[in-house]
């Protein structure tokens, strides 16, 4: 650390700072900022020499990935203008990589670093984008993914540096920008509505008849993720869903018929559009499949999903009865109507209640005729009509799964082994 310091001396700097990049690429990462090497390390980003200056910015990115505290110690250094300053002019192209990969660093992790902390890089991450170092975008990509997966501050700070319609773009290409591209436009949509308008506004439905069909599990799951935000929106942005031909259909099919991780986001877009439409929309949803689809879903092992599952038929069920649809008849003759009977004995106080709820108002009715003529059984020397009430487990403790997304892992190297 005190020959990093030696600033007549930038060779030695430059081994000093290569073996603390090494250091920093283990588990020892803490005891590199313990000793006090970021502060120097800072100063070396100010170099005359592009390699001191590339080798102090490695170490800062290992620095950064190694956990979010470490990630701060390093942003409260001001490490993040000067690294900056070597992506807005950098001397060649591996220091301008390896600059652009820091930075990607220096914005992940939750909690979230503050806006005013990392914002000051966005204009120069959008001017990366824009550029032809693929690599570089790649990163770049994923920084914009961190920053913008936080409140509607950071997504509108993303949105003002006129990305949308890049990153639009790049969502009908295939290349490694794809994931981070798409990561980044769920984010968004997961803001206010006017920040989701934004990206309907830049025609992001266009592009998802190709990411629904796409061969890779992950960005059909991404791209369901993006859908079930934008539909939990305004009915205008539910109609824009709606208008996209095949789209819904295709979300409904996956929902039933999709692996589970692919099928969750699917079946969220259905429930969406179900419980937050109007009646025509409901209409709409059913005739794109979305009956068999839920009712697909009342026999799996996962209570969040079979939550969100009932409220969606709930829904349906309602509308029908305004509009005269026999959406019950639909209901049942996808053993639907079975399995609410079977989730009266679900472990799940609220999906039992639920079941009855549904039970009791939409198909009610027949079973009371029915019951009417059913003969009482003896039981002994006495007369028993009907079930025995159901118990309920007054201990059970729903857990609903997280529905999280993975992240890129924490990137660090070994300059030795280059």
């Amino acid at each position: 650390i005190n020959m990093i310091s030696l600033a007549d001396m930038p060779l030695v700097q430059f081994e000093a700072a290569w073996a603390l990049t090494n250091i920093a690429s283990t588990d020892k990462t803490a005891v590199v900022v313990d000793a006090g090497a970021i502060p120097p390390l800072v100063q070396l980003l100010n170099s005359a020499s592009p390699d001191v200056r590339e080798q102090s910015a490695w170490c800062l990115g290992n620095i950064a990935g190694d956990s979010t505290a470490l990630r701060d110690v390093v942003l409260a250094a001001n490490a993040l203008q000067p690294l900056v300053l070597n992506i807005i002019q950098p001397a060649s192209n591996s220091l301008f990589s390896n600059c652009v990969w820091a930075l990607s660093n220096f914005c992940r992790g939750k909690p979230q670093p503050a806006i005013a902390q990392v914002g000051p890089a966005i204009p120069a991450i959008a001017d990366v984008l824009r550029g032809d170092n693929e690599d570089a975008r790649v990163d770049a990509l994923w920084a914009l993914s961190y920053i913008s997966d936080g409140g509607e501050e950071h997504i509108d700070a993303v949105l003002q540096s006129n990305v949308a319609p890049l990153l639009v773009q790049l969502l009908g290409e295939e290349s490694k920008m794809l994931t981070p591209a798409l990561r980044t436009v769920g984010n968004i949509v997961t803001g206010s509505d006017k920040q989701t308008q934004t990206m309907i506004d830049e025609n992001v439905l266009h592009k998802m008849q190709f990411l629904l069909n796409h061969e890779r599990r992950g960005i059909k799951k991404e791209a369901c993720w993006v859908l079930s935000n934008i539909a939990a929106g305004t009915e205008q942005q539910i109609s824009s869903v709606l208008g996209r031909y095949g789209c819904m259909a295709r979300v409904a099919e996956m929902a039933e018929h999709a692996t589970w991780e692919v099928r969750k986001e699917a079946i969220w877009v259905v429930s969406n559009v179900a419980t937050g439409g109007n009646k025509f929309h409901v209409q709409s949803v059913v005739e794109c499949g979305a009956i068999d689809a839920m009712c697909s879903v009342l026999d799996i092992n996962d209570t969040k999903m079979l939550l969100v599952a009932l409220d969606a038929l709930d829904s349906i069920l309602r509308v029908g009865q305004e509009l005269g649809k026999d959406y019950c008849s639909f209901v049942d003759e996808c053993d639907g109507l079975e399995k609410l009977e079977l989730l009266q004995e679900h472990q799940s106080d609220a999906v039992y209640k639920k079941a009855v709820d549904i039970i009791e108002t939409y198909f009610g009715c027949e079973d009371e005729a029915e019951d009417e003529n059913l003969a009482p059984a003896l039981n002994g020397d006495t007369y028993a009509f009907g079930i025995p009430q159901k118990q309920l487990d007054e201990s059970f403790e729903e857990e609903c799964p997280a529905n999280g997304h993975g992240s890129q892992p924490f990137a660090t190297y070994n300059f030795a082994a280059v």
